[in-house]
């Protein structure tokens, strides 16, 4: 069976499409098959995989809101060799929608309790808010992965962020763990980044995976090409960062 991993925090512009794009694409050049679901309404994962969000002809919301199997929804991208579940403005309304709906947390984990056996892992881009559509991932999901800039406010959101894990735990999901924390956009010559980045290791210990993703010029260029930093440029500090981000992921579930 697949591992579902969600790549979530509640703040925004820390690299969690980014890392589920290029994570993703990293997977599948170390020959995974690896599904990713848009689970953000702003649709960036499926636009920087080189899919028209505006497009598509399903996207997530069919899934969460109509019970459209996910194989019918599901589009490979050409680009990054992982299939797709693609996301557009539609998914907004998803959100009110399942508010209706009965087992409303549990739609997501519903529809991939046939999927998890054709993939080997399900990556889930979640928005950058606690809602619905968040639990939902979080319900999904055997691990969670934390992208985060080594700044001040990324701790106090990140302690906002565990608190949330916990209680979906105890209430919807006992089996979610902390798959690890991930640091973006790192400057090790930044003082501040240093001074985050060890007060992390003390407290998460082997929690915070080794690889760390520096700031890369490629890095930020390539969404814009619809591709995987690895597809657009493959000897860029971006891409092997990733490719050293997916070994690591194996090696730890070995």
């Amino acid at each position: 069976m697949g591992r579902v991993i969600a790549v979530t925090n509640q703040k925004g512009g820390v690299g969690k499409t980014t890392t589920c794009v290029n994570l993703a694409a990293s997977l599948v050049a170390t020959k995974k098959k690896v599904l990713l679901i848009d689970l953000d309404p702003q649709g960036n994962a499926t636009m920087g995989s080189g899919i028209d969000k505006n497009a598509v002809e399903r996207s997530l919301y069919d899934v969460l809101v109509h019970n459209v199997p996910i194989a019918e929804v599901s589009v490979h991208a050409e680009n990054c060799g992982y299939d797709m579940i693609p996301s557009n403005a539609d998914v907004t309304a998803a959100e009110v929608e399942l508010l209706a709906i009965e087992g409303k947390e549990f739609r997501l984990r519903d529809a991939l309790a046939i999927e998890r056996a054709e993939y080997d892992y399900i990556m889930i881009d979640c928005p950058p808010s606690l809602n619905m559509l968040t639990v939902n991932a979080l319900t999904a999901a055997q691990g969670v992965i934390i992208p985060m800039q080594c700044e001040y406010y990324a701790l106090e959101g990140l302690s906002a962020l565990l608190e949330t894990i916990s209680q979906i735990q105890q209430v919807l999901n006992p089996k979610l763990e902390i798959e690890g924390l991930l640091r973006t956009m790192y400057d090790p010559r930044n003082s501040l980044t240093n001074d985050v980045s060890k007060q992390l290791a003390e407290y998460f210990g082997d929690k915070v995976y080794r690889t760390v993703i520096p700031r890369n010029v490629r890095l930020a260029e390539a969404p814009s090409h619809g591709m995987p930093v690895m597809a657009y440029e493959k000897q860029s500090k971006g891409a092997l960062s990733y490719l050293a981000l997916a070994g690591e992921i194996l090696r730890r579930s070995d």
